[in-house]
C-alpha cells in the first residue's frame, strides 16, 4: 500500500473518532484483525496504528492493545467539549446552580421590542460608548484601570487573543503556547520554562536569543492548567526583562477574576495587551472577549478584529452590558470563587499523598501521575470509567516533552459527582497501570 493510501486510512479511523464512532477508552482491535476487516495486509495495519499513535489519537504497546486516546486533540489542538460522560473533568467552565436564575433577572426586558431591536443591531469592534463605560469600570482592578477609550471587543476571549497574536506576530513568526489558535494562524510556538510563580525571565532572554520571539504570552494570574499566579518580584522581573527585548506581552487574564491580583498591565501599560472575557465569570453560552491594547497597538488590533470576522453579536453587547451594568456578573465572580474554594478542598482530601499543584482558589488542578502511570494511559483508562480528563500533552508545545501528568477541570460535576469521580482516580493512582484492563 502506498503512503498516501495508508495515511487515508488513518484519516479515515480519525474521522471515526472525531464523529464517535469510536469514543475515548474504546479498544481498536488487535492489528491482525484490524488488517481482515478493512482488507489490507497486517504490515499495513501496523502502519495506520503507527500513523494513529503519532497524532495522539490512540495509546497502547505491542502485547497490551490498543485504545482511543481521551485527549481532546483531533489533529491541531483544539479545546475539549463535553462529550456525554458520566464525570466530565475536561471541560473547564465553571457553572453554578443559581446562575441561571441570576442571568435571567438581569436580561429581563431584553425581549422588549425596542431593547431587542438596538440588541439586534449590527455591532462594531468599539461597541458604544456606554458599553465601553461599563466594561472599563468592571474590568478596572485595583489601581489598574482599563481605559475605556482602548477598548476593543470581538465576540469571546479566544478570538481576542487570535487578534492580539495577528497584529503583533507576522505569520510564520515565533510565538510560545496557544497551539490551536496559533496553529491556525501559522505562527510557530516556542516554549517558555517555568517555575512555581510562573514563566521565568531568562527563559524569555534564552528564547529570545536563539528564536527572535515577536512577543510572549502569559497568564499571570491562575495559570491554566498549573494554577500559579506570579509574585510581584516575579512581575516586576518578567516586565523589565520583555520591555529591554522590546517585545509585546499578551497578557491573558481570563483567569484573573478568581484571585486579587492586578494585571501585569498595573506596572507596563504600553507593553501589555490585555486579553479578558465573560465566558467563565458568567457563563460559556454568554460572553464578550475583551482586548485593552497600548494606544500604539489600537489600530492593529482593530483590524485584525475586524480582518478575522471576530466582532461581537449586537445581542452580546447588550446582555453584557446589563451583567456588568447592575453587579450580576461580579456577584457570579464572588460566588464562583467560594465554588472553587470548595472543589479544591475536595480534591486535595480525595487525592492526598499525591502531587498536587494549583490554586486554592481556581477550578483546576495539575496532577502528577505516579511512576507506574503514564499520562495517556492514565486518560484511557480513567475514559473507560467514565471520567474525561486532559494530559499533558494538550498543554505542551513538543508532546513528545510532555510531563508525566494530568489536568484536573472540577468545575462541571456536581459535588457528589466529583466526590464520587476523584474517589475512582484515586483508588486507580494507587495501583499500577498492568493491573488495569487485560487487552489481549
Amino acid at each position: 500500500m502506498s503512503r498516501s493510501e495508508y495515511l487515508r486510512l488513518a484519516d479515515t479511523v480519525a474521522a471515526e473518532i472525531a464523529d464517535g464512532t469510536f469514543r475515548p477508552g474504546d479498544r481498536l482491535p488487535p492489528q491482525r484483525t484490524f488488517a481482515y476487516e478493512r482488507k489490507i495486509a497486517v504490515s499495513t495495519a501496523s502502519r495506520v496504528y503507527a500513523e494513529l499513535l503519532r497524532r495522539g489519537l490512540v495509546v497502547g504497546e505491542v502485547g497490551r492493545g490498543t485504545f482511543i486516546s481521551g485527549e481532546a486533540r483531533r489533529g491541531v489542538a483544539a479545546p475539549g467539549e463535553p462529550r456525554g460522560i458520566r464525570t466530565d473533568l475536561e471541560f473547564n467552565y465553571p457553572m453554578l446552580p443559581e446562575q441561571t436564575a441570576l442571568i435571567a433577572k438581569s436580561l429581563a426586558g431584553l425581549e422588549q421590542t425596542a431593547a431587542l431591536d438596538a440588541a439586534l443591531r449590527q455591532a462594531t469592534s468599539i461597541g458604544t460608548p456606554s458599553i465601553r463605560s461599563v466594561a472599563a469600570r468592571h474590568r478596572s482592578k485595583g489601581a489598574w484601570t482599563a481605559d475605556a477609550d482602548q477598548l476593543i471587543f470581538t465576540g469571546n476571549g479566544r478570538q481576542s487573543i487570535g487578534a492580539a497574536l495577528a497584529a503583533v506576530v507576522p505569520t510564520g513568526g515565533t510565538y510560545p503556547f496557544i497551539k490551536g489558535i496559533a496553529a491556525r494562524l501559522g505562527i510557530t510556538l516556542v516554549p517558555l520554562a517555568m517555575d512555581g510563580e510562573g514563566v521565568r525571565p531568562d527563559s524569555v532572554q534564552r528564547a529570545h536569543r536563539e528564536a527572535h520571539l515577536a512577543a510572549i504570552y502569559v497568564q499571570p494570574a491562575v495559570q491554566n492548567p498549573l494554577g500559579t499566579t506570579m509574585s510581584p518580584a516575579r512581575r516586576v522581573d518578567l516586565v523589565r526583562v520583555v520591555e529591554e527585548l522590546g517585545i509585546p506581552i499578551i497578557e491573558d487574564n481570563v483567569y484573573a477574576f478568581l484571585d486579587d491580583v492586578q494585571p501585569l498591565a498595573s506596572i507596563a501599560p504600553d507593553t501589555c495587551i490585555v486579553i479578558d472575557s465573560l465566558s467563565k465569570m458568567v457563563a460559556p453560552g454568554l460572553t464578550l472577549g475583551f482586548i485593552v491594547p497600548p494606544r500604539h497597538l489600537r489600530e492593529s488590533v482593530m483590524a485584525s478584529v475586524r480582518s478575522g470576522g471576530w466582532t461581537a453579536s449586537g445581542f452580546a453587547f447588550a446582555a453584557a452590558e446589563r451583567l456588568m451594568g447592575d453587579g450580576t456578573a461580579a456577584e457570579l465572580a464572588r460566588l464562583k470563587r467560594v465554588d472553587a474554594h470548595a472543589r479544591q478542598k475536595l480534591a486535595s482530601e480525595r487525592l492526598a499523598g499525591y502531587e498536587i499543584q494549583s490554586h486554592a482558589g481556581c477550578h483546576h488542578l495539575w496532577l502528577t501521575l505516579p511512576s507506574h502511570w503514564r499520562s495517556q494511559s492514565f486518560v484511557a483508562a480513567a475514559a473507560r470509567r467514565d471520567i474525561a480528563l486532559t494530559p499533558s500533552t494538550t498543554f505542551a508545545v513538543n508532546s513528545g516533552h510532555a510531563p508525566n501528568a494530568v489536568r484536573l477541570a472540577l468545575a462541571a460535576p456536581t459535588m457528589d459527582q466529583l466526590d464520587a469521580g476523584l474517589g475512582v482516580l484515586s483508588s486507580m493512582l494507587g495501583v499500577g497501570e498492568d493491573n488495569f484492563d487485560s487487552t489481549e
